[in-house]
């Protein structure tokens, strides 16, 4: 029996496939667009559906008897469906701003401190809650015909099972879940003027939701008895992809966006909503994860290649040398000096801001193409720092990194993050965690793997620790030092009509 990872993102959906030793086989993608517009960020939810079908059914034929399938997706992004489940209206995105006066109305009437408590988010519209409401205000004839809100990761479970149910991170994500009693908030619903019976049942992360629908599996070639498991959001899928599922251990995600996932039970709700941190309910009860992260982590480091690699892209090309080492040069692994601001798309945690820029300071003309490509991944590494000392007011701290994505096969950027954050980083061989994570899920749930740790025996492979050098670490801190001082220097610069 194979296991698989179903990962649908913003941009595209991936299916991961694994044998019964936890070896990855290989995977399956397809992309989907969307669309974006000043008054709207949009999605195809039939896009969605469409490209599913077509990963599921190119990899029954590529690598058959997928005895399992576990849904993880991006967050907060909704759909409504009518009663015959098709959809009403395009699904907004995360970055979608109609529901701000919404947002707006939930907080003048609960209070941001009550609406913290309650769902482990400081309220916010990207959430799908003051989406929902803007719907049900603005487009009421059509908001009266939904029997269903769906999230991506419900969505697609019910469309492969007839099973509606959500896991706890997802549910998380719409700002109208409680953390704690682990159900539907009635406050925040009455307060939004929605019914809980259009949103499907919330279940713990890895709960299966039952087998592939008879005549589905039979159009796309897989077996009647393909299990179909409701995994999480992506980050918490990928931290258990990298064996991350206590304290002792933390997931830094190094992909398109820098995301470091630590896993925590004691904390300080006023410090975390402050900063802007999520509280979500992890696989142990009692146990919750957060996200500090940069939109632009690895994003960053491709537009720097696509828009100033010059010479080195050629060179790359040319003798097949990758253009990220010829980048890199031959680093002493001491601090450029330069200072990178590194919201290039906005300034996600801790700071929050949508209409933050990013900015490089310092060049002077000894200064090469390398030491700026250094200076953007350190100016990553920095915002992560100021992120590490903000968990630590709220009482989390920052155990060793187990790093995963495509920024886990540079030394050079996970030695910086070492010496930086002052702590071992290990390298994955798994560079899909998300999907391993999945895979796992559903090996437990179909009883190929005992438990979770015996999963992660036999999915997830380490491969070197950088351990921080104090020489290096102290000189770093010098320049962090400067670098805490550059977003309220450069923030009031930025006007609000910049915003893209």
């Amino acid at each position: 029996m194979r296991l698989s990872g179903l990962d649908i993102g913003t941009t595209g959906c991936k299916l991961s496939v694994f044998d019964p030793d936890g070896a990855m086989l290989g995977s399956v993608y397809r992309d989907y667009p969307a669309r974006r517009t000043h008054q709207a960020h949009e999605m195809d939810v039939g896009a969605i559906w469409d490209a599913v079908r077509e990963v599921l059914a190119q990899a029954a034929r590529t690598y058959p008897n997928i005895g399992g399938l576990g849904v993880a997706s991006f967050g907060e992004t909704f759909v409504l469906l009518d009663e015959n489940d098709e959809p009403l209206a395009p699904a907004m995105l995360y970055t979608d701003s109609r529901g701000e006066s919404q947002c707006a109305a939930l907080s003048e009437a609960l209070g941001e401190t009550c609406i913290a408590a309650i769902t482990g988010l400081k309220p916010h519209p990207m959430f799908s809650l003051p989406k929902i409401m803007w719907m049900k205000e603005r487009r009421p004839e059509l908001f009266a015909r939904a029997r269903r809100v769906m999230l991506m990761e419900d969505y697609i479970v019910y469309k492969l099972t007839g099973v509606a149910q959500i896991d706890y991170s997802l549910a998380t994500r719409t700002m109208a879940f409680d953390i704690r009693r682990l159900c539907w908030s009635e406050d925040l619903l009455n307060a939004a003027g929605l019914d809980p019976a259009l949103f499907s049942r919330p279940v713990p992360t890895g709960t299966p939701a039952g087998c592939l629908r008879p005549e589905l599996a039979r159009s796309l070639g897989l077996g009647g008895d393909t299990l179909i498991v409701s995994v999480s959001h992506d980050q918490v899928a990928a931290a258990i992809g990298s064996g991350v599922f206590d304290p002792s251990a933390t997931v830094d995600g190094a992909g398109t966006v820098e995301c470091i996932t630590p896993v925590f039970t004691d904390f300080d709700p006023a410090e975390m909503a402050r900063n802007g941190y999520c509280i979500v309910p992890f696989i142990q009860p009692g146990s919750y994860v957060t996200y500090a992260f940069c939109y632009t982590g690895g994003a960053l480091v491709k537009w720097f290649i696509d828009q100033l690699g010059g010479h080195a892209l050629e060179q790359s090309r040319d003798t097949g040398a990758s253009v990220h080492s010829l980048l890199e040069g031959e680093s002493d692994g001491m601090p450029t000096g330069l200072l990178v601001l590194p919201h290039f798309s906005g300034a996600a945690t801790p700071h929050m801001d949508a209409g933050s820029r990013g900015a490089i300071l310092g060049l002077t003309l000894s200064h090469t193409r390398q030491d700026l490509y250094r200076a953007i991944m350190e100016g990553v590494c920095y915002e992560m720092r100021l992120n590490q000392e903000r968990l630590a007011l709220a009482g989390i701290g920052i155990a060793p990194l187990r790093a995963t994505g495509g920024g886990a096969r540079s030394g050079v950027w996970l030695q910086m993050k070492a010496d930086i954050l002052n702590v071992p980083v290990t390298a994955l061989a798994t560079a899909e965690a998300g999907a391993a994570g999945s895979a796992m899920l559903v090996g437990v749930a179909a009883g190929v793997f005992r438990d979770l740790p015996a999963a992660a025996s036999a999915m997830i492979h380490e491969q070197r620790t950088y351990l921080p050098r104090p020489e290096a670490h102290a000189r770093y801190m010098a320049v962090y030092e400067r670098y805490k001082k550059v977003y309220a220097a450069i923030r009031p610069l930025m006007e609000e009509s910049t915003c893209l």
